[in-house]
């Protein structure tokens, strides 16, 4: 007892009001389907059509004081009830004026006849003449026009979704929104665009109605004549007059709600979302104006003393407007003058608050790593529409990850009208390092240098390496295959292309927030390493340029317990950044070995001549920093450069294999016109692998 006591407690009376709004669907459906099946007495049928004048009235109402569309979210849902209520009707009217029409005119009931006297004085002629111009005022402006904006208003808000959804996403990635927002206003938009399309749809549904309406009526004239003239033995201009003026009433009160819910739906429509309600946007900025209300008072006056014209109406109507602009422009001066004495307080508070309102938070911070798209490529970085180069993004931050050693800046990634519509820009804090274009819908053939035989379509060069390319339409791609190309989506273009100038620019991604990051990592496992080297024995700057002047000659970092122990035993004696940086190397030799070389096979590199070889060690000991002759400079680029090409078209690696003292002057003079030449000492390589040199320098 107790227990059920409990479980009526705690059911407040929220709960039954929620349950009796859960079950309006459902009645108004059985109300709809008993109203068509089963026959009304009038006093019932007058009910039924006050409510539906009621409800249209309310939608209306309701359609006017929402400040946005997604206010009245139901009113798709709104518009198919009322039709279906206002249908439903008109077959209960119709059964009950073709049974009982013989009786007299108000077999249907009081609201019907009132519509069919009051309205149109008893006259069935004037009745048709007020209902076909009620249908044409309703069919051809105002459902046509509401129809037109709505289609309209769907293709523009699906064709914005995702510049919104990318705007969300940057506000998101930037800080200023959280995620709880950001989802909240994914959800706005989503509703956005399912709204205007449910209302390009659902105003088909008015525009039906009113066609129904019409041909209701000539089928209820009709069969009101054949009912009583054959039934009944009525004469024509009786039975005319009894079932006409019936027919008429039933048409106009149905017709009006028709007509006042069309109006709603344009309303809805056609407004533009502000924080106020459509009348106070019309009183507001129709009538704010007094210099547009005094010439039109003027006009109209002048427009009443012409002869003829109702001078007492268009004298009236004038006056009233400009009265209403003198009052508006007192009001106006009196305000101006009651505030004349604190102007001056006002706009030296406006100007300290113009000089002040420059803060930290004006200042805007650069991404490390963008990414920026023309329009034409937004589907391939919406997130709602899955797009495909997000998938790629992330498993480029994860690969990074896994095979340099640290992890990267987030990729924000916006979308840029300024850029072609297929073109994209890579921007590494701020500066652009890298643009292409890409197509989606089509695949890039890339020329690797040795197809068969060539393609059509846009020529074109792969914007991550440079190779010739070619973009074809995607029923070309089986040819181009069999052809020796190289056949890449446009996502996977641009992934590649963020990867190559990602793992390129890996040093200047290595900040002081990664770099104690990667310390906290490796302090999980052995604290004492971090604690004992940083910032005891090392500098964190010092560290820092240790592990990007790896990553500059393309070392990957993933080994930092190695690093730190060749730190641990060298940096006591040793503060030079670039003597550290060659010291870890000799202790990472096998894995920078390994990286070129994989397996236990020979090692086949390039060599320097022995005569160049002395010239360079003779340079090298002039001072720290030796500078090369112009002209032996020049030898030694020519020379290197030939050899490269020799080796690459052996398929081998591009690796130079010099002394250990030499490794770093030849490493730097060579890295700018070089990049893909990798530099080796002899120290650096396992004394289990063989070397063979292939290509000499300066032979």
């Amino acid at each position: 007892m107790n227990a059920r006591a409990g479980f009526f407690a705690k059911r407040p009376d929220a709960l039954g009001t929620q349950n009796l709004r859960a079950l309006a669907g459902p009645i108004l459906i059985c109300m709809i389907l008993g109203m068509m099946i089963l026959p009304l007495p009038a006093f019932l049928l007058d009910l039924l059509f006050t409510f539906n004048i009621a409800l249209a009235v309310m939608v209306l109402l309701v359609s006017m004081y929402t400040q946005k569309p997604l206010d009245f979210a139901a009113f798709p849902s709104v518009l198919l009830f009322s039709t279906l209520l206002r249908l439903s009707l008109n077959v209960a009217s119709t059964r009950i004026v073709l049974l009982q029409g013989h009786t007299g005119p108000d077999a249907a009931g009081q609201v019907i006849e009132s519509f069919g006297h009051f309205l149109v004085g008893g006259n069935f002629a004037v009745g048709i003449v007020v209902f076909v111009i009620l249908m044409i005022i309703n069919f051809m402006v105002i459902t046509k026009g509401a129809g037109r904006i709505a289609e309209v208003g769907a293709r523009f808000t699906l064709d914005a979704m995702p510049g919104k959804q990318m705007a969300i996403d940057a506000d998101l990635n930037a800080g200023l929104i959280n995620e709880e927002v950001a989802k909240k206003r994914r959800q706005s938009v989503a509703q956005e665009a399912e709204f205007y399309g449910s209302m390009d749809g659902a105003s088909k549904f008015v525009r039906g109605d009113a066609i129904a309406g019409l041909l209701i009526m000539v089928i209820n004239v009709v069969g009101g004549l054949i009912v009583g003239m054959l039934q009944h033995d009525m004469d024509f201009a009786h039975a005319a007059t009894n079932y006409t003026l019936l027919t008429i009433g039933d048409g106009l009160v149905a017709q009006i709600p028709s007509l006042i819910i069309s109006t709603a739906a344009g309303v809805i429509v056609s407004r533009v979302a502000t924080d106020e309600d459509i009348g106070t946007q019309l009183t507001g900025q129709l009538f704010q104006n007094p210099r547009v209300l005094m010439i039109t008072g003027v006009i109209i006056g002048v427009m009443g003393l012409i002869p003829g014209m109702p001078h007492f109406a268009f004298m009236l109507l004038g006056g009233g407007l400009i009265y209403a602009a003198r009052t508006m422009n007192k009001r106006a001066a009196i305000k101006k003058t009651s505030v004349t004495d604190v102007t001056p307080i006002a706009s030296a508070a406006a100007a300290s608050a113009e000089n002040a309102e420059a803060s930290w938070e004006d200042v805007a911070l650069i991404d490390p790593l963008g990414l920026e798209v023309g329009y034409r490529l937004i589907p391939l970085v919406d997130r709602n529409a899955d797009g495909e180069l997000l998938k790629r993004i992330k498993g480029i931050r994860k690969k990074f990850a896994q095979e340099i050693g640290f992890l990267p800046p987030v990729i924000h990634i916006r979308d840029n009208l300024e850029l072609r519509p297929n073109g994209y820009r890579i921007a590494l804090k701020g500066v652009e390092v890298g643009v292409g274009e890409a197509f989606p819908g089509q695949w890039l053939a890339i020329n690797p240098g040795q197809v068969s035989a060539a393609l059509p379509g846009t020529q074109t060069t792969d914007p991550a390496f440079g190779l010739p390319a070619v973009w074809i339409e995607t029923n070309m791609r089986e040819q181009a295959q069999v052809y020796g190309y190289t056949v890449v989506d446009a996502s996977t273009v641009v992934a590649t292309h963020l990867n190559h100038l990602v793992v390129t620019h890996a040093a200047e991604l290595l900040g002081r927030q990664e770099v104690q990051a990667l310390l906290e990592r490796i302090g999980k496992d052995t604290p004492s390493l971090t604690d004992d080297l940083v910032p005891k024995t090392l500098s964190l700057t010092t560290l820092q340029k240790v592990l990007q002047n790896l990553l500059d000659e393309s070392v990957p970092i993933r080994d930092m317990r190695t690093i730190l122990d060749a730190l641990q035993e060298h940096a006591p004696r040793i503060s030079d950044a670039y003597e550290l940086t060659a010291a870890v190397r000799l202790a990472l030799g096998r894995a920078i070995t390994q990286q070129w070389y994989p397996g236990a096979d020979d090692l086949q590199v390039m060599g320097l001549d022995p005569t160049l070889e002395r010239v360079l060690s003779q340079a090298l000991s002039t001072g720290p920093n030796p500078g090369l002759e112009p002209g032996l400079a020049q030898t030694l680029m020519n020379s290197t450069q030939n050899a490269m090409l020799r080796q690459q078209n052996l398929g081998l690696p591009p690796v130079l294999l010099v002394q250990h003292s030499l490794r770093a002057m030849l490493a730097r003079f060579l890295r700018r016109s070089l990049p893909q030449l990798k530099v080796l000492s002899y120290a650096e390589v396992p004394d289990t692998r063989n070397v063979k040199v292939v290509n000499l320098i300066g032979a």
